[in-house]
Order: C-alpha cells, then structure tokens, then sequence
C-alpha cells in the first residue's frame, strides 16, 4: 500500500495562510478601510494642512516627503497589528491553534503561516497607499514599483518582531506597551515625519538601529526621485537578518508556552 506523505513545513505553513485568508474575505472591505484610515488621516491633515506652511523638504515636497514615510509605516503598523491583536486572538482566546494542531502540524507551521500572513496584510495596505500616492500624482515614477518587495520583506520584519510580543502576552492590555514604547516612538525617530538630520546625532545614531529606519531608507528614493537607493544591499541584509533572529525567538517563545 502506498503511503501518504505529509505536506512539507512551507505547504502547512501556506495552508494556514489560506485559512487565515478565507476568513478575512468575509470583512475585506472593512478592514481595507481601517487600514487606510490612520495614515490617510496623516497623509491628508499633515501633507496638506502642515505641508503649506513648510519649504520643499531635500528637493520635495513636504506632502511627497510624508507620503513616502506613510506607506512604511502602514505597512509597519498592518503587520504589528495583525501579529500581535488577530494573532492572539487565535492563538489564546478563539483556540484555533490547539484545533489546528490536532493535526498532524506542528507549532512552527502554524507559527510560520501566522508570519505569511500578517506579511500579506501589511503588503496590502502598504500597496493601497502606494496607489492612493500614485492617483494624487505625487509618485509618478516607474521605480515606485521596486518599493513593492520591500513593503513585504518590512511586513515580514515587523510580523516577526510582532510575534515575540504576542508569544509573551498574557491578554490584550500587553500589546499597548509594545505600540507606545516600541511602535510609537520609531515613528517619531525614523524619518516618517521629518529628516533625520534635523535630530541630534546622539538620536541618529539610534536611529540607525531601528528596522523603520532601513525600510524608509529603502523606499522613499524609489518613490520620490525613481533612483536606486544608497547602501540597498546593507539595508535590506538588516531587515532580513532582523525577519530571521525575531522568529527565530519568537518560536522558541512559543515552545516554551505551548509545549512545556
């Protein structure tokens, strides 16, 4: 008799990305919009609103400058949010992990489709802002395109880092510490607001530090200038490095609580 092989890591990982996926289908449209809400709300009030009252900012526009720090950070918060709130929500209260586990899947399979997933999440919101920033004509060039598999490999980035916290939690009050000392503070200190060199370098240099920081370092040359961006291959090795180690910890985390 012929026996049956399993499926692979990676095809148990994609079957809980599509699981996750079926049931998001039945409220897209709802959270499309809630999505895009929050940084439309900065693009439009600060872009417009505080944009006119400020010079061109490094040759650009002060609505263009902003417009290209809020695709990263949508992206940064789709990934967080979904990682951390919908994740959990899973994972401890609804019990789909202990069901799906029953199966012949182990944790790192469900862990691993949790990470495709929020990375699909944040590539979507990441993707309509860059739609909405071409349909205002603020991004024009072909370049802006490249900024795509970026946007992905930063969902992957904060999805990892997402996971840690998640896999520490004990209830929903836990996550608001990641998203005021963490989220929060590299919003202010990456660039999405105002250029780097207007900190003090003492700030700069942790700056630096900060996955935000690579991911706009990335991105916004596409957007605003179509050109290649500077130290490219240094900046997308700390993202992908920084992907690996978080959910490298983040299952050793998540050993510890499901298996111990």
């Amino acid at each position: 008799m012929k026996l049956i092989a399993y499926p692979s890591i990676s095809m148990r990982a994609i079957y809980i990305w599509r699981r996750n996926f079926f049931v998001w289908k039945k409220l897209a449209i709802g959270s499309l919009l809630g999505n895009l809400a929050d940084p439309m709300i900065y693009l439009f009030g600060l872009g417009y609103g505080l944009g006119g009252l400020l010079p061109q900012i490094n040759g650009v526009s002060y609505i263009a400058f902003l417009g290209s720090g809020t695709v990263c950070a949508s992206t940064m918060n789709a990934a967080s949010f979904e990682a951390l709130y919908s994740t959990f929500s899973r994972m401890h209260d609804q019990r789909t992990w202990e069901a799906i586990m029953n199966a012949p899947i182990a944790l790192e399979d469900v862990m691993s489709g949790e990470l495709l997933w929020a990375a699909s999440k944040a590539m979507l919101s990441g993707t309509a802002m860059l739609i909405v920033l071409f349909a205002l004509g603020i991004v024009t060039s072909p370049m802006a395109l490249w900024a795509l598999p970026v946007i992905f490999l930063a969902g992957l980035t904060f999805a990892s880092l997402g996971l840690i916290a998640t896999m520490l939690a004990s209830s929903y009050d836990f996550f608001m510490f990641y998203f005021t000392l963490f989220v929060t503070p590299m919003m202010m200190l990456s660039g999405v607001f105002f250029p780097l060199d207007q900190m003090p370098s003492s700030v700069q240099v942790v700056s630096g530090w900060l996955p935000l920081t690579h991911v706009i370092a990335l991105v916004r040359p596409l957007l605003l200038s179509g050109e290649v961006p500077v130290a490219l291959i240094s900046h997308a090795v700390s993202l992908f490095a920084t992907s690996l180690i978080a959910f490298w910890i983040a299952v050793i985390l998540g050993r510890r609580r499901f298996l111990q």
